[in-house]
């Protein structure tokens, strides 16, 4: 079984929930193994605030949007993350963040959720790109077979 879908989201908060129930209601339907989708969708959610928080051109006054995509073919899932942000600098690894800081886990969460994980430069507009895939699992008698 194949299936894809992609959304545009405005920088806002309330578009992070929105692509994780998409997600998860995707992979319910297909009959993927709840843990599988979970670890997915804490990532995807991960993906998204980074977007939502520095994905834009803060300068700009305009709340831009980012693009989630995900894709579910055979064995495996892909999710992608586009923003239109400053982006990272080539060779930029995000930094570590410290033991009492608030922010700056969402990048390495998603890479122990993750069996693959890619950040890199949005071809020709700048932005960054956050990508992850991992191997699914099926649970019993998947609904999208019995419906």
């Amino acid at each position: 079984m194949s299936i894809w879908w992609s959304l545009h989201l405005r920088r806002e908060a309330a578009s992070v929930p929105l692509a994780r129930r998409l997600l998860l209601g995707t992979m319910e339907t297909a009959g993927v193994d709840p843990e599988i989708s979970y670890d997915l969708s804490v990532a995807l959610s991960e993906a998204c605030a980074n977007a939502v928080e520095h994905g834009g051109n803060a300068t700009s006054g305009v709340s831009e949007a980012y693009r989630v995509t995900a894709y579910l073919d055979g064995e495996k899932c892909r999710i992608e993350v586009a923003d239109s942000g400053p982006g990272l600098a080539r060779g930029q690894e995000p930094r570590p963040a410290g033991p009492d800081a608030e922010h700056g886990r969402g990048l390495f969460l998603i890479r122990e959720l993750a069996d693959h994980v890619h950040i890199g430069a949005k071809p020709g507009r700048g932005g960054t790109v956050v990508s992850f895939d991992k191997t699914l699992k099926w649970k019993k008698d998947p609904s999208l077979l019995t419906a």
